[in-house]
């Protein structure tokens, strides 16, 4: 017995020591694989780019891992437990690795020759997720149990379960128990029920295996084991289990769901931050706060749709999707496996056409439901023919649609559905804030999902006679006036610019003979706008509007610039009218407000170019004269320093068009914003040659908007659409919100401009008595003489207006520009 003893003894002090032999030498294989103390304390996620309004809400994230990370404190303690119940009931009690579970994966490995369970606590998950890759191997094994070791001793296991709450991975690109709350429930973890804590829970395991969408009766089966383990280990009473175990499964894909729809603005961000963070963009944690408002920018949103949707209901309906009679009478299954076929715009459903009557039409639609549509919702359906032309308006339903038709629908607030199509046609806006050039609002295109691609910024097109303001106020600061003559009449131009002889004509043909400045341009008046480039001279011109941050470059190089022949981007037209807005001040756009690190930190606040009118202003920086002035300014959260903006035009020139182009809302082209009732706004229309971009920008004191509507492909936009119908409705809509409960904000009026009476026909300062004259302002060193005219003597028909501006003119005709 003895004898038996000692051998024993012999071969578990050899067995022992070739442990710890066999140990030594495994760990000197891994040891480098092992991170230091600082690299587990300094442990870092990759998390995305996070981008945000002005006011906080989220507009999107970036990045390939969807994770929030949350501390310790803010796990919730039901989540907490059946994350324990299902992965580590042990954790607390052991140092980072399962004895049991150990053996068993050892066991495993001998009698298989593979790793098929490892026996992982919660901290070897940590060890694994963040230091090691996913291969199942021995000696990889081995190092996750040494670091698992070092882990424990380094950490605390309250910093560990943070780790891994933040880390693991939960399907559907979620990472971490926030991000998968918001990924199935679309809500935060704190508002999770207990059944939906345990769902969750269940996931590491296999994520695809149990995933609750994917996989409801796996993943209930799953959630239902960990709650009866909860009940097992006591961490929760009988009643909240059976509450639990009988609730229905509510996890669906919601993503990560933006507060706000701006994904234009999103991609700008993206595109400009990757210039200089390249792909740690994505993985750095960084959080963007732009300058929207994210209540404009849902005014934007619906006002852009809304435009579009009008422009395309008004010229006609161009048919159905798909006929399929075969599937009026198929299964329910065959009905909505149909719908796969086709796309349609978020929010938006298709339908199939079951049966119709003179009222209505019952349809199928995509979530199986069936729906009677109304011949209220199909009335505007009148056939498409061209886009100068559709058909007869429909009389019955029958007219539009027959069995078997699949169609689009989209939400109306009257009938629930009605009947659509997805329009061809595009439309983006731009509003910023005049006095620095923030971007408050921006929508690119109708759907960014559908075309990516951004309008505002990537796309130039002819802005029309939304360009004659820069040229008036060219005439402006070389020696003309708002009461200046120009000869509206036939004219033939031989530019060696242009390629062959130009006749330059207004709308209709019709010419006004002498025309007062302030009257052509209100009235959109082309040959007057080509006359006067045409005595002022292109060079000078092209000199001048520099001033308001066109590229003369980009500019043509011949009469036609009068009406607008540049290609510009709507960015531009807007950066340009914020100098008539802010008093004659360049502003430069800009859309990041600032960005923060993972940690909070301000790693870059803008700084932008800021209209001085209250400010401090503070002495030039004598080592660097080319930098620009710095002025001191009052702001909510104190007193900061900023670029003043640089005046570019003279502020008596900046008001006196502002006051004209008011004049294009009271009598002009823009009349219909006119229903906002606000005396303080300002604008003009533009329509290209053909009608193939429309345009209105318009302004007050405070903000500026511009708007354009065309199509990509360059086709005309058809009869009767101008800038004043097709794109100013959705200016004013845009604004009508916007202003809501502001006070009316004016262009200050310098008090160097003198008012004084003119003859309307003449421009010239009327007789004293004159019953027709009219008040005109004018700069101090350009007041007209008084001069005789005969005409003058013998006018006095009209009455004496009080106003700065003239009373409306007796043609009601609108004139827009054609080139």
């Amino acid at each position: 017995m003895a004898k038996t003893f000692k051998i024993l003894f012999i071969l578990a002090l050899l067995g022992a020591l070739a442990t710890v032999g066999i140990t030594y030498g495994v760990y000197q294989q891994v040891k480098d694989s092992i991170p230091t103390k600082e690299e587990m304390k300094d442990i870092e996620l990759q998390i995305p780019l996070r981008i945000y309004t002005r006011d906080e809400k989220l507009i999107g994230e970036f990045g390939e891992q969807r994770r929030s990370p949350i501390r310790y404190e803010d796990i919730p303690h039901d989540l907490e437990n059946a994350v324990l119940a299902a992965e580590d009931s042990n954790f607390y009690h052991h140092p980072g690795v399962d004895i049991v579970g150990l053996l068993r994966a050892a066991y495993q490995l001998v009698s298989t020759g593979e790793i098929q369970s490892g026996g992982s606590t919660i901290t070897m998950q940590v060890a694994r997720n963040y230091f090691l890759s996913f291969e199942q191997t021995f000696m990889r094994k081995f190092t996750e149990i040494f670091i698992s070791l070092k882990l424990e001793q380094e950490l605390s296991k309250h910093d560990i379960l943070e780790l891994y709450m933040n880390k693991i991975y939960l399907g559907k690109r979620a990472y971490g128990f926030e991000a998968a709350a918001q990924v199935y429930y679309g809500k935060h973890l704190d508002e999770l029920t207990l059944a939906q804590y345990a769902m969750i829970a269940g996931l590491p395991k296999a994520p695809s295996r149990y995933n609750p969408v994917a996989n409801s009766s796996r993943a209930l089966i799953r959630r239902n084991w960990i709650l009866q383990r909860m009940l097992t280990l006591g961490m929760i009473e009988k009643e909240a289990y059976q509450n639990a175990v009988e609730a229905p499964v509510t996890a669906e894909n919601y993503g990560i769901q933006p507060d706000i729809e701006a994904n234009y603005v999103a991609e700008m961000v993206r595109h400009e931050l990757y210039q200089s963070y390249g792909e740690k963009l994505y993985t750095e944690g960084l959080v963007v706060y732009t300058t929207i408002d994210s209540e404009r920018q849902n005014n934007a949103n619906q006002s852009v749709y809304d435009g579009v949707m009008a422009y395309d209901e008004r010229h006609g309906y161009r048919g159905t999707l798909d006929t399929r009679t075969n599937l009026v009478s198929a299964t329910l299954e065959e009905q909505q496996d149909v719908f796969k076929n086709f796309s349609n715009i978020p929010s938006w459903t298709l339908a199939l056409v079951l049966e119709t009557t003179d009222t209505n039409a019952k349809l199928r639609l995509e979530d199986g439901s069936t729906f009677d549509l109304s011949f209220d919702g199909i009335s505007w359906a009148a056939p498409y023919i061209n886009e100068n032309y559709h058909g007869k308006n429909p009389k019955t339903v029958d007219d539009v649609l027959v069995a078997g038709d699949i169609i689009q629908l989209r939400p109306d607030d009257n009938t629930t559905w009605r009947l659509a199509q997805s329009p061809a046609v595009q439309s983006a806006l731009i509003s910023l804030d005049s006095k620095d050039g923030a971007i408050e609002s921006l929508v690119g295109g109708f759907d960014y999902f559908s075309n990516k691609f951004n309008r505002i910024t990537q796309s130039k097109r002819q802005p029309g006679s939304n360009f004659k303001p820069f040229i008036y106020a060219s005439a402006l600061a070389n020696g003309y006036t708002a009461a200046s003559v120009i000869n509206d009449a036939p004219v033939v131009f031989h530019d060696s610019n242009l390629a062959s002889a130009w006749r330059p004509t207004n709308d209709g043909g019709k010419f006004y003979g002498p025309t007062r400045l302030r009257q052509a341009l209100y009235r959109s008046q082309n040959v007057v706008s080509v006359r006067l480039l045409d005595e002022m001279g292109i060079r000078p011109t092209l000199e001048y509007v520099k001033h308001f941050g066109f590229d003369p470059n980009e500019l043509p190089r011949n009469l036609s610039l009068s009406l607008g022949s540049a290609n510009l981007s709507p960015l531009q037209i807007a950066t340009g009218y914020a100098v008539f807005s802010n008093g004659g001040y360049r502003v430069q756009p800009y859309l990041i407000d600032r960005i923060e690190d993972r940690a909070g930190e301000i790693v870059f606040q803008a700084e932008p170019m800021t209209v001085c009118s209250d400010c401090t202003m503070l002495e030039n920086d004598i080592d660097n004269p080319d930098a620009p002035n710095k002025g001191l300014f009052d702001t909510d959260s104190g007193v900061i320093e900023l670029p003043v903006a640089p005046r570019v035009i003279d502020s008596d020139i900046a008001y006196i068009m502002y006051d004209i182009m008011r004049d294009v809302i009271r009598y002009g082209t823009g009349r219909r914003a006119r229903v906002l009732e606000r005396s303080d706004i300002a604008g003009k229309t533009g329509t290209t040659n053909d009608g193939r971009d429309a345009w209105f920008s318009g302004f007050n004191g405070d903000i500026v908007t511009s708007v354009w509507t065309g199509f990509d492909d360059m086709s005309p936009l058809g009869r009767g659409e101008w800038g004043g119908s097709a794109s100013l409705p959705t200016w004013i809509n845009y604004m009508r919100a916007a202003l809501a409960d502001t006070p009316a904000s004016y262009v200050n009026k310098p008090s160097s401009l003198v008012t004084v009476r003119i003859d309307p026909d003449t421009g010239e300062r009327a007789l004293p008595g004159q019953s027709n004259a009219m008040f005109e302002m004018f700069r101090k060193d350009h007041v007209p003489e008084r001069r005789m005219s005969a005409r003058s003597e013998q006018a006095g028909s009209n009455t004496q207006n009080n106003s700065s501006s003239e009373q409306a003119p007796s043609s009601n005709i609108a004139i827009e520009n054609l080139f």
